[in-house]
């Protein structure tokens, strides 16, 4: 598996505000695979359901090339709905079962690589919930078993469930907690680690500077990171992610995966685009090598100022 993923979620929700293009959504993913990038990650609620159901026609027929990592958590079936659109966290194990044999519909396949606890149910022991997803392993109707945004207890009491192959965090120059503290977790118990918006959300790539332009359905309008009186100071570490891209000849993107992916040879990042190009750009930074005073510039950058939700918590955000 190449430590240079997909991530999905964009080309069906949260960045696509009404301007989602299904067709330039499947070209970048069959890009990807000619580009060498076999990871990409999907979940339930990415749409929610939609995304599943566009990967697994992007990516049919071609399962044995690729690893595919899904979620579930973020709804309740328990009640007989097929897809409700109420957001509601439920890793009760019937749930689990229930979600992973419809995401495998909307697939198309009869196995994922890797299923993640989207977020942590706080009302379902840890112990039931890796439980279930244990036995789907033993049916062989999941391969691995992983874990985003959990608190470092509960990722050890899981862990001596069934092993733990992935963690997945929001981590990049703007955001290095609780990531941090959780990459010297995953290292002492052999996880591997998974990084998600490595670009910022988008404001890495140097391209966004102003929210007024985006549609209102896009997530990072009326983000608090975007805001007015947090801009500045974004826009002044973008710069300097600027200046060494400059140095490299590279873009401010390129220079940004490549901090992450020289954090650890045990890091993999999954940045989201539904754009051909900028999957094209994006690819070149695993190839991109930083010297230790670009590395050390770049270490001693100030986190990104504003929350990285509005008005809800991570655990709720499921983004």
């Amino acid at each position: 598996m190449t430590r240079l993923g997909l991530g999905l979620m964009g080309m069906s929700s949260a960045y696509t505000g009404a301007h989602s293009d299904d067709a330039e959504s499947i070209r970048t993913i069959h890009r990807a695979l000619d580009l060498g990038v076999t990871f990409f990650d999907t979940a339930e609620s990415y749409g929610p359901y939609t995304n599943e159901r566009l990967a697994g026609k992007a990516l049919a027929g071609r399962w044995d090339q690729v690893v595919i990592a899904t979620k579930f958590g973020y709804y309740s079936h328990r009640d007989g709905t097929a897809e409700p659109t109420e957001r509601q966290i439920d890793s009760h194990p019937d749930n689990v079962r229930f979600v992973l044999e419809a995401s495998l519909k909307r697939l198309g396949t009869d196995h994922v690589d890797l299923l993640y606890q989207h977020r942590v149910d706080p009302t379902v022991p840890i112990e039931d919930t890796i439980g279930a997803m244990a036995e789907l392993v033993q049916q062989g109707k999941v391969r691995h078993i992983g874990m985003s945004e959990a608190a470092v207890s509960t990722i050890r009491r899981a862990h001596a469930v069934h092993p733990i192959t992935a963690l997945q965090y929001e981590y990049s120059l703007f955001t290095r907690e609780p990531a941090e503290e959780i990459l010297a977790l995953s290292r002492e118990l052999g996880i591997g680690f998974v990084s998600y918006s490595p670009l910022g959300r988008g404001i890495l790539t140097g391209k966004v500077r102003d929210t007024k332009a985006m549609d209102p359905t896009d997530f990072r309008y009326g983000n608090p990171r975007y805001a007015d009186e947090n801009m500045a100071h974004n826009l002044a570490l973008v710069d300097e992610v600027e200046a060494i891209g400059r140095e490299t000849g590279a873009t401010p993107a390129q220079v940004a995966i490549a901090w992450v992916l020289a954090q650890g040879d045990d890091i993999a990042a999954i940045p989201g685009t539904k754009a051909v190009a900028r999957l094209e750009e994006n690819a070149v930074a695993d190839g991109l090598e930083l010297t230790k005073d670009q590395l050390a510039r770049l270490d001693g950058l100030q986190p990104a100022a504003g929350d990285r939700y509005v008005g809800i918590n991570a655990a709720q955000a499921g983004l």
